[in-house]
């Protein structure tokens, strides 16, 4: 790669547009006082050093990294229910400057190791002063406690290298159905906790 700048900058600016849209869409639920099914929204560019190391790890050339590498642009998207992600899935899917080309759940078939997320591919148009172009980016929605599970999982990944410990990895499985079980307990009274946010923001708003 001759010039990693001019290679990430259409990346950077895809984004950063999806963030914004993202965002825009949690607001306009918010707005016609209804419950959005996006908690927020972060995003992230692949560093050069993590390209390079997937490049020599999946044994993909320089030619083909922008089709054969799907998350060198990566939008997470948080949802307080698991419902909530399937709906944002929907939202996704109706939309008609993204198109989705894979799906994987992981939220109904979890990885072994506990892991649960919702990942989608899309590819995405951003426009340059020479014109437009299409890229991939992957989009993950998961709840709070997925994601806080994920989080202390990737963390844990670096000390080990993937090779935990038989305690560790027994730990980790039981931590990652403990979140879920949260979930779904959540996701029962789903109904009871909106009521009590709306009365709360319309109570916020009469002060």
């Amino acid at each position: 790669m001759e010039n990693w700048d001019v290679f990430l900058w259409p990346y950077n600016e895809c984004v950063r547009e999806l963030k914004t849209k993202f965002r825009n869409l949690r607001q306009g639920f918010l707005t016609k006082g209804e419950h959005s099914p996006i908690e927020f929204v972060v995003g992230r560019v692949k560093t050069i050093e993590s390209i390079r190391e997937k490049m020599t790890r999946r044994v993909i050339s320089p030619e083909l990294i922008e089709t054969d590498m799907q998350d060198i642009a990566g939008i997470r998207i948080m949802c307080q229910f698991v419902d909530d992600i399937y709906r944002v899935v929907d939202l996704i899917h109706e939309r008609n400057d993204m198109q989705v080309l894979e799906e994987r759940d992981y939220i109904h078939a979890a990885k072994p190791s506990g892991y649960r997320s919702y990942h989608m591919v899309i590819e995405y148009t951003v426009y340059l002063p020479e014109g437009e172009k299409k890229l991939l980016a992957e989009i993950q929605i998961r709840t709070l406690a997925m994601n806080f599970w994920a989080t202390v999982e990737h963390t844990l990944s670096y000390k080990y290298q993937g090779k935990y410990p038989e305690d560790v990895q027994k730990r980790l499985k039981s931590t990652a159905e403990a979140a879920y079980q949260l979930d779904e307990e959540m996701n029962q009274i789903r109904k009871e906790v909106q009521e009590a946010q709306r009365v709360f923001n319309q109570s916020k708003g009469n002060k």
